[in-house]
């Protein structure tokens, strides 16, 4: 007995030595880690910065900016930071920026060099509203440079319809109860995004609360947490909308979203590219469709339809008309392959004497 509890002692403190050893290493490595993170803390209290993260969550609670364009704010004006030999916000100053802008330029297209100075121009407005720098160094300078033209890609019209038709036939023609039923989202979501030119990361978050089918509308939260209310006019679009949610109701209620996965939580952008490409492959569709040229798509075409620019701001959701009007040089494009095809001139027995 004496020896057991002898060779019970022996072991626990070996195991209590063993055991203090380990713990005073790890609180060693502790200790060096706290200085050196509270030595950089220190440090970024009162750098660029620590002024560009109070920028960033001004943004996220007072301006309540959108997720992503939170993110690309994070990164253009990180980019900004690290690429500057400047730790004080007051030390930036015009020929700075104007070096910095002249690097941008070597890099990137113009459309991006355009976002990261936008990025770069709300964070000192900020530290000007805010009274951290005396002058703003963007004040003097004139940035203006010619941005190339990009016409948003539209989708063909008779190529919408090839592609519903292959939804529909793949529904009608499942060969299971569970690839019937996706068929049936895949459906509802294809119709969706024609006929509201909603965005992406739009439908997949609509929660089921804000989709009102007897009324035929849809609350949509879009950028900025702005909301839009726009009616669904169409009654295939509306059967198929209703027909998912009876099907896939048991799985709404759980989610809290209308649009949901196999596994039951809300549908992501990249599972709504890779349907949308599924069913081009088995149309033949050559042409790559985006969920965001079904938006470009329905704005061209209501404009058309002559449609007011306003009305489609509205829809869409654009804070600027300046964002829609791209969609007039699309129009302008169609009216030169009208003019070239339709005009009656074309088909006039004239006899030229020229």
């Amino acid at each position: 007995m004496n020896y057991e509890i002898s060779s019970s002692i022996k072991l626990n403190f070996i195991a209590y030595n063993k055991y203090h050893t380990i713990a005073n290493y790890l609180k060693s490595m502790y200790d060096i880690f706290l200085k050196i993170y509270k030595n950089k803390g220190d440090y970024t209290m009162t750098n660029l910065q620590n002024q560009i993260e109070n920028y960033l969550e001004y943004c996220g609670t007072q301006k309540c900016l959108d997720v992503k364009t939170l993110k690309a704010y994070r990164i253009d004006l990180r980019q900004f930071s690290e690429q500057i030999s400047i730790t004080e916000t007051a030390e930036v100053t015009s020929v700075i920026l104007e070096t910095y802008v002249a690097h941008l330029h070597r890099q990137y297209a113009p459309k991006t060099v355009k976002r990261k100075i936008a990025s770069l121009k709300a964070l000192f407005h900020y530290f000007e509203y805010k009274e951290i720098i005396n002058q703003n160094p963007f004040s003097k300078l004139q940035m203006r440079f010619r941005e190339p033209i990009i016409l948003p890609k539209t989708i063909p019209l008779h190529t919408i319809e090839t592609l519903l038709n292959t939804v529909y036939k793949q529904y009608c023609n499942a060969p299971s109860s569970f690839k019937k039923r996706n068929s049936l989202r895949d459906i509802a979501v294809i119709e969706l995004l024609f006929a509201t030119g909603i965005r992406i990361s739009e439908l997949c978050t609509i929660q089921s609360q804000n989709i009102d089918l007897q009324n035929h509308v849809i609350i949509i939260k879009g950028k900025g947490a702005k909301e839009r209310l726009i009616h669904i006019c169409d009654d295939h679009v509306i059967l198929a909308l209703d027909k998912y949610r009876c099907e896939y109701d048991n799985e709404i209620s759980s989610c809290g979203y209308f649009f949901v996965n196999s596994i039951g939580n809300h549908l992501s952008d990249q599972s709504v590219r890779e349907m949308i490409n599924k069913y081009c492959q088995i149309a033949d569709i050559q042409q790559h469709i985006t969920p965001h040229m079904f938006r470009h798509s329905f704005a061209t075409l209501l404009l058309e339809e002559d449609v007011d620019i306003r009305y489609i701001q509205t829809m869409l959701g654009h804070s600027s008309i300046n964002v829609t009007e791209i969609y007039t040089h699309v129009t302008m494009s169609k009216q030169k392959d009208i003019l070239e095809s339709k005009h009656p001139r074309k088909n006039m027995n004239v006899s030229s004497q020229l």
